[in-house]
């Protein structure tokens, strides 16, 4: 069974982050009408300075209550984890049938856009709850990781473009202050979607070649998605269409919840397993603290693991 945590954590939400063009909520019942604001949870550990900054995008639907087995093994690590609420969460009820949900996959680039120009004005909210906390942070030593949609979210402020119907990249979406990221569960290539990923998610469509960033790719060797005709090789085009630095792991038995990261015997898990999880997250925590410049025995403990794990998962870098 994993560890048990027991470095002390503190999360404060919501804080409200400025924002433009996140659509309305519409309330049929009562005829009305409001902004939709880009909310975040800031979870960091109670001690500790020089602490990097992690943000994370989530899958379809989920919200910044999501993914704790995740954000808790992260900070409990030394991060200072910002989640923020995408516009496709469950709560704001945009479905495909929903017009607004064309333009949700550019939404979702500009809301970590957001979070990172307005870092300084995130942590100064935490502050009220945390004090002190913005002035252990090291603002400048931030990564962004995504699971899932999140990840070709994430993918974009580390270079990735989408491409069009005709195959040509669109615009340029790197962040400056990000220096690494890990994508998880993450779509590949767009030339086998299925039918339906087609007519509804015509912006699966990742071009790879220009994500330059040093990443990690985590996969699942039993990971077959519904919107393409490839198997789980479909969610490793990160790791082989980018250019070098980048590590892969693959977790042989991983489906797409890798074990549930998104939370305790939530509906989406199929492959229930809390070592797993503690295995995904442990893996983001140490390769992200290794190319940051904090800590390299995490990562090459993971490597020597890797190397006795008789299969269950394996690393690659390039």
């Amino acid at each position: 069974m994993p560890q048990a945590l027991d470095r002390r954590l503190i999360a404060v939400k919501p804080i409200t982050v400025p924002t433009t063009g996140r659509g309305v909520h519409r309330d049929i019942e009562r005829g009305t009408e409001r902004g939709i604001p880009l909310q975040v949870k800031v979870t960091a550990p109670v001690d500790g300075t020089d602490l990097p900054v992690l943000v994370f995008s989530h899958g379809n639907a989920w919200s910044m209550d999501g993914y704790g087995p995740l954000v808790d093994r992260w900070a409990a690590a030394g991060f200072v984890v910002v989640q923020p609420t995408h516009l496709d969460s469950r709560r704001h009820g945009i479905g495909l049938d929903d017009p607004r949900f064309a333009t949700i996959w550019r939404i979702r680039i500009a809301d970590l856009h957001a979070v990172l120009d307005h870092l300084d004005d995130i942590l100064d909210g935490a502050d009220d709850h945390v004090p002190g906390l913005s002035a252990r942070v090291d603002a400048s030593r931030v990564a962004v990781v995504g699971h899932s949609w999140g990840g070709q979210s994430a993918a974009a402020l580390l270079g990735a473009r989408v491409l069009n119907a005709e195959g040509t990249p669109g615009e340029d979406f790197t962040h400056p202050s990000v220096t690494a990221g890990a994508l998880i569960a993450t779509t590949g290539t767009g030339d086998t979607l299925t039918p339906f990923a087609l007519e509804h998610l015509p912006f699966m469509r990742p071009d790879y070649t220009t994500m330059s960033t040093p990443a990690l790719v985590v996969a699942g060797g039993e990971d077959r998605s519904a919107m393409s005709t490839r198997g789980p090789d479909w969610f490793t085009d990160a790791y082989h269409l980018s250019p070098a630095p980048k590590r892969l792991l693959t977790i042989a038995d991983g489906e797409h919840t890798l074990g549930g990261i998104a939370g305790e015997a939530v509906r989406e898990t199929s492959d229930e397993d809390p070592e797993r999880v503690a295995l995904v997250a442990d893996a983001v925590a140490a390769y992200l603290l290794d190319v940051l410049g904090d800590d390299t025995s995490a990562w090459q403990d993971l490597r020597q693991r890797a190397s006795v794990s008789s299969g269950a998962f394996s690393i690659d870098s390039k």
